[in-house]
């Protein structure tokens, strides 16, 4: 782990909700694709980012949720519009992509947990990667999809990726529910499959009950909220 300092090079919004910091380190940060960083408030007051861009890119990408004023993520987001640099530490979280699976993935995200499943993602399909995927994105409804549009893209120029948005709303011509609920519906067993999950802790505990059930086997499930789970 190491602390680097970096320029803030962009915030911008994604959506009513979300914000994209951009950020160049001043020394070069070495990580996996799905791991995470924290932002440096304060010595005792350090903030978990998973990190959105590939260890293929030179910056950091970051995506913020942040929606109520004076909260824990809108705190660190007026500090990035006010500040011309900011510090991290890094890397941290054991729910990095396993390069040498040979297994097909699915890959879950919940709201802003794409962050996490876009460095996966990106860092795979820009590497020629071809092995089947399933990308299982939930969100309350289609603005609430920051990205949708870049999942959409990948999943029409890549033939192995299959790209499955889930609503809480009812929209037309989409599934309606949650994400567990529909990898549930879709896979009879999971048995076969590494599976990587972003989002809430209440739904990454709900996920691994129900996947078990399913077949799935612990060591073939990531996500950073299982390392404080027992």
């Amino acid at each position: 782990m190491s602390r680097i300092r970096c320029q803030i090079d962009q915030l911008t919004p994604l959506s009513d909700t979300v914000f994209k910091a951009v950020l160049t380190p001043e020394q070069a940060l070495a990580f996996k694709p799905g791991q995470y960083l924290t932002v440096v408030m304060g010595e005792e007051d350090k903030r978990p980012f998973s990190i959105a861009s590939s260890p293929l890119d030179d910056q950091i990408e970051l995506h913020i949720g942040a929606s109520v004023a004076e909260s824990f993520a809108m705190q660190v987001v007026d500090r990035l519009r006010n500040d011309s640099h900011i510090e991290i530490e890094a890397p941290f979280g054991e729910a990095y992509l396993r390069h040498d699976s040979e297994r097909p993935r699915i890959l879950i995200a919940g709201g802003t947990g794409f962050s996490y499943i876009h460095s996966l993602l990106d860092t795979l399909l820009r590497q020629g990667d071809t092995r089947t995927t399933f990308l299982y994105w939930g969100a309350r409804d289609p603005d609430a999809m920051y990205l949708k549009a870049i999942a959409d893209q990948w999943a029409e120029r890549f033939p192995h990726l299959t790209f499955v948005p889930v609503f809480d709303d009812a929209i037309a011509g989409h599934r309606q529910g949650t994400v567990i609920d529909a990898v549930c519906e879709d896979f009879v067993s999971l048995h076969d499959y590494d599976v990587y999950i972003a989002g809430r802790f209440e739904m990454a505990g709900a996920a691994r009950e129900r996947f078990r059930q399913q077949g799935v086997l612990d060591a073939h499930l990531f996500g950073d909220a299982y390392a404080f789970m027992k």
